[in-house]
């Protein structure tokens, strides 16, 4: 999977900036013009400028929005001016916000999609889609949901000031700037949980019992040996000692006077009021509106008109099939005995798991540098930002899923991170890890990101856009690339490979079941026992993720889906003309997309090579 750095990531990965407008005007902020004008003159045309020069500019005017209304995401971009303020998380600001999305509407709607070219065509579709999804989806009480184990305000303000940049003086003085007001970030959460208590919108108890903990940390005697003031604790050589330590001096005199005390009324709130009282069940169509709220998230995570149940049917059938060619594995292996009791083998015997972390990492970077080579066989493009492979941030280790991947900025200067978790190294076994690293790195995530980001042409929003099916689904795909870059020469990598094919299309049986079908928490846990040969804690894990984010996890296994089906049909309709090369590069040519967008990209890519064009 891929970490959203911020809450503002999701609402720029909806098809550009979703929410644009009024913020200049309605916050009472000068400047020549107001957002809310710029929106309104794109919208009345008084300059009777053409279809496609308005909808660059709509475009390029909701970019400038987004940026201002979401600084931390204009710092993870490299954009200066603002690294000092955080994204305002208020209910306050998050009605402004939605209601001022009509503006960008209005804009859009004022443009006539007949009069402009085909590219500005499909950008005019994903923008208008990511609207209209973004309205549909401000019907449901999403916004209380402020806490579960994968994120929150417990991590969020550690993570953001520790992918700040930190080379010099003024840096450190942004951080600082930060530390003042962050304070607000935990009260604001507070305000969220309460209100959502009181309305029954809470996530499922059972998937809370590692919260106090993720915020407990938070709550340090000395500053310094907490994770938010980290970037302090290291500075650069570049800064005069006597500025180094004013800054940390200062920095502990704020988490002291004010976070400190922040996440302790965070602590308390949570603890003895909160989670008591958050409900028993953990299926979305317990909670109001529970099952329409579902299939919104299904349709938006999938890209897809598939219902819940076609999808669980779908998964079935996948399950079976993946689960004949994991028996043909195991005979390969020569394993006397069931699949399950190779299955228990596979989690349980020493000689699959290292026995130290640095091993571990190790083990990773090797796979990667392995990896890197075999690119150009399979791509005509590859990327400029490098990646690294680090380990998850021992605060948030316990409740983080296997790994996950932290997209970088060319213009921020930070590379690209595929984060492998190492706690309880019992839980990570070898034979998984050829899989989960072209899955997070390349030629998956890592990869894919940043040749978006990369891309020279079209607006700035198709560069960060982040559908969910085409995303992950290109990250599961990946990982079957490793056949034709070398890898699974082993049985026991094979069936790593095949596990975390099985894990996703247990996802599209599992998601389904707990938030369609009723299923219990325990029965989800013993299916995807019966299936997979993931160990017991990663199951739990899973289980517990899909329980707090429904319809995200379906979205894998039918992007992959589509991209080997767009693959099948290039290779039978082209023959000796198909160039593996020049398929990836389409597919990964228009950043993410919609799964039937993507289709008509690959689509007239084929008419085009028959063609001779």
């Amino acid at each position: 999977m891929r970490r959203q750095h911020t809450h503002a990531l999701a609402i720029l990965a909806l098809g550009g900036i979703v929410s644009t407008a009024a913020h200049a005007q309605s916050t009472g902020n000068q400047g020549p013009p107001s957002f809310r004008q710029q929106f309104a003159d794109i919208a009345r045309n008084p300059e009777r400028l053409d279809d496609s020069t308005r909808l660059a500019k709509l475009f390029a005017v909701s970019w400038e929005y987004g940026l201002h209304e979401y600084p931390e995401w204009a710092s993870e971009l490299g954009r200066k001016g603002r690294e000092g303020e955080w994204n305002d998380n208020s209910l306050a600001a998050e009605d402004r916000r939605d209601a001022e999305i009509a503006w960008s509407l209005e804009a859009i709607r004022s443009i006539d999609r007949s009069k402009l070219g085909p590219s500005d065509r499909v950008n005019y579709d994903l923008f208008l889609k990511g609207i209209e999804s973004s309205i549909e989806g401000n019907k449901y009480p999403g916004r209380y949901l402020a806490i579960n184990q994968l994120g929150g305000v417990q991590q969020d303000i550690a993570q953001s000031l520790g992918s700040m940049p930190a080379d010099d003086l003024a840096d450190y003085e942004h951080m600082i700037e930060r530390l003042e007001t962050a304070s607000k970030l935990v009260d604001n959460t507070i305000e969220r949980l309460r209100i959502g208590l009181d309305r029954g919108v809470t996530p499922p108890r059972v998937t809370l019992a590692a919260v106090p903990e993720q915020i407990r940390v938070n709550l340090v005697d000395d500053p310094m040996s907490g994770p938010i003031l980290r970037p302090f604790t290291k500075m650069p050589a570049t800064i005069p000692e006597a500025d180094a330590r004013r800054l940390r001096e200062r920095a502990s005199a704020i988490y002291a006077s004010s976070l400190r005390p922040a996440f302790q009324r965070l602590y308390d709130y949570f603890t003895g009021t909160y989670l008591p009282k958050t409900r028993e069940s953990i299926g979305l169509s317990a909670m109001p509106e529970g099952e329409a709220w579902y299939a919104f998230r299904v349709r938006q995570s999938s890209t897809t008109d598939l219902t819940p149940r076609q999808i669980h049917e779908l998964g079935l059938r996948e399950v079976a099939r993946i689960r004949g060619e994991m028996e043909k594995v195991m005979r390969d292996a020569s394993f006397n005995g069931t699949l399950a009791e190779f299955m228990t083998f596979l989690r349980t015997d020493p000689q699959f798991f290292h026995t130290d972390t640095t091993s571990l990492l190790q083990g990773y970077r090797d796979i990667a540098k392995r990896a890197d080579p075999g690119l150009i066989r399979l791509f005509g493009r590859l990327p400029r930002l490098p990646y690294g492979v680090i380990a998850t941030p021992s605060f948030m280790e316990r409740s983080a899923p296997t790994a996950y991947y932290y997209s970088g900025s060319l213009k921020g200067g930070r590379p690209g991170f595929f984060y492998a978790n190492t706690y309880l190294l019992s839980s990570r076994p070898k034979w998984e890890m050829e899989a989960l690293t072209l899955h997070e790195a390349v030629p998956g995530h890592h990869l894919q990101i940043a040749l978006a980001q990369e891309m020279e042409e079209g607006p700035e929003f198709r560069k960060y856009d982040s559908y969910t099916a085409y995303v992950e689904g290109w990250g599961l795909y990946a990982e079957s690339l490793g056949t034709e870059m070398g890898f699974y020469q082993d049985p026991y990598s094979k069936f790593g490979q095949l596990t975390y094919e099985m894990w996703r299309a247990i996802r599209l049986v599992v998601d389904t079941g707990i938030h369609q079908f009723g299923w219990s928490r325990d029965s989800a846990i013993s299916y995807f026992r019966a299936n997979a040969a993931k160990t017991e804690h990663d199951i739990a894990v899973e289980v517990d993720r899909y329980i707090v984010w429904p319809g995200q996890a379906v979205a894998y296994k039918l992007g992959e889906l589509k991209i080997k089906e767009l693959r099948r049909r290039a290779t039978a309709e082209l023959g000796a003309r198909f160039d593996v090369r020049a398929f990836h590069d389409t597919v990964l040519g228009s950043g993410a997309v919609p799964l039937d967008v993507l289709e008509t990209i690959v689509t007239q890519w084929i008419e085009g090579v028959k063609r001779g064009s």
